[in-house]
């Protein structure tokens, strides 16, 4: 498997923190951020993540604004949404706006692994969701 540089970003650092320490025993890159304005300036660098895991709701701003603002900057950045403040239209808000995928916590590990591969998958291909 490739190294897939993963993005978390969730303004809940513990559940980050076990989640990023989850995906590097199984070998990916990943980073941590606690609020949107700080994904941004990790999207600024280089190299971009190939993947970010996005939390909806934090306290500085929307998962949708961030989600916006990462499509802009670079559209093959692939974006799965997360949430344990789910209601059915979010999902579709969410892709509509860009995101690969939609994810309820509690996070079902399995899932978000195959999640993350096809999102790496399609960044890979070059297709472009914007």
């Amino acid at each position: 498997m490739a190294e897939i540089k993963v993005l978390i970003v969730d303004d809940e650092v513990e559940f980050a923190a076990a989640l990023a320490e989850r995906l590097e025993l199984r070998g990916y890159l990943p980073g941590t951020v606690s609020c949107g304005k700080d994904a941004l300036a990790v999207i600024e660098e280089a190299p971009f993540p190939d993947v970010v895991l996005l939390d909806l709701k934090m306290p500085d701003m929307s998962g949708f604004d961030v989600l916006v603002a990462v499509k802009e900057k670079d559209p093959s950045i692939e974006v799965i949404m997360l949430t344990g403040h789910g209601v059915a239209s979010v999902g579709a808000d969410s892709k509509a706006k860009g995101a690969f995928d939609f994810i309820m916590k509690p996070v079902d590990f399995k899932e978000l692994e195959e999640k993350i591969k096809q999102a790496y998958q399609k960044r890979c291909l070059g297709f472009s969701t914007a």
